[in-house]
């Protein structure tokens, strides 16, 4: 049996840490910590972190530390307070007594009421409960619900949670550019990706190599805000990207896509249209989906039977019957499309046309008095035109069932708090092919940053359009195979006005800027 001296008493050991870590040590027991220094940390985060506050320092809190090379239970702890902390370091025994002595069990579990505090007013819809609720996760919950309330309020579209080497990177995208925020804590990593697996309700915790899809549903500020959830397996842990869907994009007007009134007047007769095929065409992240929206809710009336054919359906509305397409039970947007021109609608949405069997049936049911509505990935308005012809669809289906083609990129919109006067450059009139003397009546803005913008000049984003109207003579060159080119030179003719002549527009309106107009048209350049 091993001698009672052989023992290194606990309280050394805490004096040769805090030797190591250059850090002051301190008996808990002869301390008298006042309560306003207390209350700094909740009950439940000091018992959890195993910590006791002791002052006010220079830089931050003071707080006592059993371990002070426990980076992860510092780092979490610093952010959970949203704050700095100075170390110091006393016994783990002391610091046991000190938490009893101060918090006691009553404080620990009464701290703050269970049902408003761990989702700070977060409430979860269906699919996704608040998960586990016991006193350990408490901080968890609350730290993501901070995490989507945050994006939230910055108005981020993506939230993308990185795990990298030596930290777990946080970014929203805000207004089409990826800005990186905060980083949480790197020892929280998977917490935190089990946490939002959790709150989807249909995503497994256990499964972390292979990529999982999921949908959380949430109200913030009584606003009802969908979460497309994606995780896909890294060297360092799950990525997990959330595509944030707020619902009251849906009642935007066209004005507020950022239509002028000549476009807007034009745009509205070919909602008009009783049958045909309207195209709404651009890449990824170009606003295609929240336009086509708005088109449904501009045209949303009780006497008119709308169908969607969705993968997946991003947003939920009122009124419209909307089909999801699941390929893995056989429901492609064929077999759906099939199925829905037997439920007799007057308006069809179909996501994407991306194949020749979904691109003939709706060329098919625009031809049988249907109005039809779709997006295609091309870069301009008259490639859609080559783009069906491609995927095998006759000319002269094209040419009969096609209305518009309308392409779209999305600008970010000048701050309106803080822009200010400016002008255009040489470089910037001759790209945007304005003339000077236009500048007389203008009224070009300039970015310049404030606390309401975070300091970027720009708050919110707005659409710049060309719109491709069919008449009876590009229908005839659409049957005679003319080139996208020539399509093209017909199209100006005709008055349409390219992108970048759009966006020009809303430079000279005050609306965004040329160096923003000018980076989303680069292929307009000509």
């Amino acid at each position: 049996m091993q001698a009672k001296e052989d023992y290194i008493p606990e309280v050394d050991v805490s004096r040769t840490l805090a030797a190591q870590a250059d850090l002051e040590w301190i008996d808990l027991s002869a301390e008298t910590i006042p309560p306003e220094i207390i209350s700094q940390i909740r009950a439940e985060d000091a018992r959890r972190f195993k910590v006791v506050p002791v002052g006010i320092g220079n830089t931050g809190l003071i707080v006592a530390v059993g371990d002070p090379f426990d980076v992860d239970t510092i780092d979490s702890l610093s952010f959970l307070l949203r704050r700095e902390i100075e170390l110091v370091c006393a016994s783990p025994e002391k610091i046991q007594k000190a938490l009893s002595r101060y918090y006691g069990a009553d404080h620990y579990a009464g701290d703050i009421p269970k049902e408003k505090e761990p989702n700070l007013g977060l409430e979860i819809g269906e699919g996704g409960g608040l998960g586990a609720t016991d006193e350990a996760d408490a901080p968890i919950i609350r730290l993501v619900s901070q995490l989507l309330i945050e994006a939230h309020q910055l108005g981020a579209s993506d939230i993308h949670l990185e795990p990298l080497e030596t930290k777990f990177r946080v970014r929203f995208r805000i207004d089409g550019v990826l800005q990186e925020v905060q980083a949480r804590p790197k020892g929280l990593q998977s917490a935190i990706i089990s946490r939002l697996k959790i709150m989807t309700g249909s995503m497994s915790i256990a499964e972390k190599r292979l990529p999982q899809d999921g949908r959380i549903q949430v109200k913030i500020a009584q606003k009802p805000i969908d979460l497309r959830v994606s995780t896909i397996p890294t060297n360092h842990g799950e990525s997990i990207v959330m595509r944030v869907l707020d619902k009251s994009t849906l009642m935007l007007g066209l004005p507020e896509l950022g239509f002028l009134s000549d476009d807007q007047k034009t745009f509205e007769r070919l909602l008009s249209s009783p049958d045909g095929i309207l195209l709404v065409t651009g890449p990824t992240g170009s606003g295609k989906t929240s336009t086509l929206y708005s088109c449904l809710n501009f045209i949303n009336k009780p006497d008119r039977k709308i169908i969607t054919v969705e993968e997946p359906i991003e947003y939920q509305m009122t009124g419209i019957n909307q089909v999801p397409v699941n390929a893995e039970v056989g429901m492609t947007f064929p077999v759906a499309l099939r199925s829905i021109l037997r439920q007799a609608p007057n308006i069809i949405m179909i996501g994407e046309i991306r194949d020749l069997e979904t691109a003939t049936i709706a060329t098919n049911a625009s031809l049988t008095g249907h109005l039809v509505f779709s997006t295609l990935h091309t870069n301009d308005a008259p490639s859609a035109v080559a783009r069906l012809i491609d995927l095998g669809v006759q000319p002269f289906l094209v040419a009969s069932s096609v209305r518009a083609i309308m392409a779209q990129r999305l600008v970010r919109r000048l701050c309106s708090n803080c822009q200010e006067p400016g002008g255009l450059t040489d470089p910037e009139l001759r790209a945007l092919n304005i003339e000077s003397s236009n500048l007389n009546q203008a009224s070009v803005m300039k970015p310049v940053g404030c606390e309401q913008c975070r300091h970027s000049g720009y708050k919110g984003r707005i659409g710049i359009f060309e719109i491709f109207a069919i008449d009876d003579g590009v229908r005839r060159m659409i049957n005679n195979r003319q080139s996208t080119l020539l399509l093209r030179q017909r199209a100006r003719e005709l008055g349409m006005r390219t992108l970048r002549e759009d966006g020009a527009r809303k430079v000279l309106a005050g609306l965004t800027s040329a160096e923003e107009v000018i980076s989303v048209t680069l292929g307009d350049a000509s």
